[in-house]
């Protein structure tokens, strides 16, 4: 179980922000530094996505899916070619806790492109007994929500549930899709397996997506995610950090917008490393903006004149300053600003370089979780449209930590540092690479740090097999933590706020610690 620190709060799935009006700089400013990831939107370049979510009380492993790769989303689209426009709404359905008069279902937010808002509402989500009625939020979907006018735009409705699409008796779940499909807003279904799976449910979530010009997927709520530990992910939480301090609150929603960002960190790294490292890439890649609150941001898009705002608008210390000494420092927060994303970005490439490693092995995919289903029906559609992707492959995979650590001092920590059990440390000149892999069963998804050993693992355990351990160590007791020292700091923070197995492997042996580390 993971320990409460590192689940106080979850992260999904979702969803973004960026492309808005092509940044203008103020007369007379023009040498302000302006990134070059933003385009002016056109009619094909915006995306809308509404995710509506079963919140009854069988639900809680898809809120937890949704809010764990929530930025693994985000961050596939950014890299898609042209940038998009997008907007997300978020709904949740099937919740007792909401109005029976609007069939339960309930707008948490319209269509926003503050990325931040969505992670706020999404972590608010809580599951609460329920009557799931899928027509119902499907044309609330439909026919409340702001959408683009243009044909161009890519629209599209997400439905995630596990009861059947047909119990709402006032709005048939198919009619309303082909209505939705009609006015060029594609709905795809999203069938999630609670148990066993219902073959009497499953054809009417297949049908939905059929009447809604959609995709049909189905994904195992309770084991759909798998967070993957690299070196990285503590430098770039570490990065995020300190790519706050270059915003500049300003006008009404400056104090919010500053507080709900770092909010959305700490729900990202209570979850995990992995996915406070994934919102770091994101708040350095293109679909990141806060021109609603941040003063760095709004000047860049050109949704603020720096030569017109009221003054009172701006942050009390720069009230006082000149015109020049006020540019003067929004230039010089976006100049580390771009500093920051670009350390950012290049870091995170070494991180992905890691995850993508092993995606060929099929033992190691995630195949079935709510990120892919999201992602995949996103690329089909999108690519229709022209939009262009780097090949999906799979999501995720386990990594390799002993030799790619992210500097020396990692380098260095990842080689052996425990002789098997029993016996002397040898020094680190001395020491022998050690393998090591482990595996935390938790909920919803599995925890991996591994390297080669895991095939070792993974084909034992498909063919029925147990591993056979060389060692059984206690937990708690001298031995184990002899091995622990083997393992590297970030793997270690890890594994400290976790119960489950290691297994590693020294000198041809390997040694496995349980219940609990």
């Amino acid at each position: 179980m993971i320990h409460a620190a590192l689940m106080s709060s979850l992260v999904f799935a979702g969803l973004a922000v960026g492309g808005l009006a092509a940044p203008v700089a103020p007369a007379g400013d023009e040498d302000l530094p302006l990134r070059s990831d933003k385009a002016t939107p056109v009619d094909q370049h915006v995306i809308e996505l509404a995710i509506c979510l079963d919140t009854s009380g069988s639900m809680g492993g898809l809120l937890n899916s949704a809010r764990q790769k929530l930025w693994t989303i985000v961050n596939d689209l950014a890299q898609a070619e042209p940038t998009p426009t997008l907007r997300v709404a978020l709904l949740s359905y099937g919740n007792d806790g909401h109005n029976a008069e609007n069939g339960w279902v309930n707008i948490e937010t319209p269509f926003t492109q503050d990325l931040d808002r969505v992670s706020q509402m999404l972590f608010g989500l809580t599951t609460n007994g329920g009557t799931e009625l899928v027509g119902r939020v499907v044309q609330t979907s439909l026919q409340e929500l702001d959408w683009h006018a243009s044909d161009g735009a890519l629209r599209m409705i997400f439905v995630a549930g596990n009861e059947s699409a047909d119990q709402d008796e006032q709005v048939a779940a198919r009619s309303i899709c082909r209505e939705a499909a009609a006015r060029g807003i594609d709905v795809n279904a999203i069938y999630c397996v609670y148990g066993s799976d219902d073959s009497e449910i499953r054809p009417g979530w297949r049908e939905l997506a059929g009447s809604g010009n959609g995709e049909f997927a189905m994904i195992d709520q309770d084991n759909g995610s798998v967070v993957i530990a690299t070196p990285y992910d503590q430098t770039l939480i570490t990065l995020s950090a300190a790519l706050n301090e270059t915003y500049i609150p300003f006008g009404e929603a400056g104090e919010a917008g500053c507080s709900n960002q770092a909010e959305q960190d700490a729900n990202a790294a209570g979850l995990n490393f992995s996915s406070a490292a994934s919102r770091a890439a994101t708040k350095a890649g293109k679909l990141y903006s806060c021109g609603s609150w941040d003063l760095v941001d709004a000047i860049r898009t050109g949704e603020v004149d720096l030569t017109t705002m009221n003054e009172e608008d701006l942050p009390e210390d720069m009230r006082a300053m000149s015109r020049a000494e006020r540019m003067a420092k929004i230039k010089s927060m976006q100049k580390q600003r771009i500093e920051l994303q670009g350390e950012i970005s290049e870091l995170d490439g070494r991180r992905q370089a890691l995850l993508n490693k092993e995606l060929a092995r099929q033992s190691t995919t995630n195949i079935g979780s709510f990120d892919l289903a999201i992602r995949s029906a996103l690329r089909t559609k999108a690519e229709v449209l022209g939009f262009a992707f780097s090949p999906l492959g799979s999501t995720v995979a386990m990594v390799t930590s002993s030799v790619e650590a992210a500097s020396p001092v990692e380098a260095a920590s990842s080689i052996g540092a425990a002789s098997p059990v029993g016996q002397a440390a040898p020094s680190v000149e001395d020491a022998q690479p050690t393998d090591y892999f482990i595996r935390f069963g938790s909920g919803n998804m599995d925890i991996w740090v591994a390297d080669d050993l895991v095939v070792d693992f993974e084909d034992a355990r498909l063919g029925g097999q147990d591993l056979v351990h060389d060692l059984h160590v206690a937990p708690g007791t001298p031995e184990a933590a002899a091995l622990m020292d083997v393992l590297p700091t970030h793997v270690r923070e890890l594994v400290g706020a976790l119960q489950g197995a290691i297994y590693l492997s020294w000198n041809n042996k390997i040694y496995l610690v349980t219940g609990g580390c």
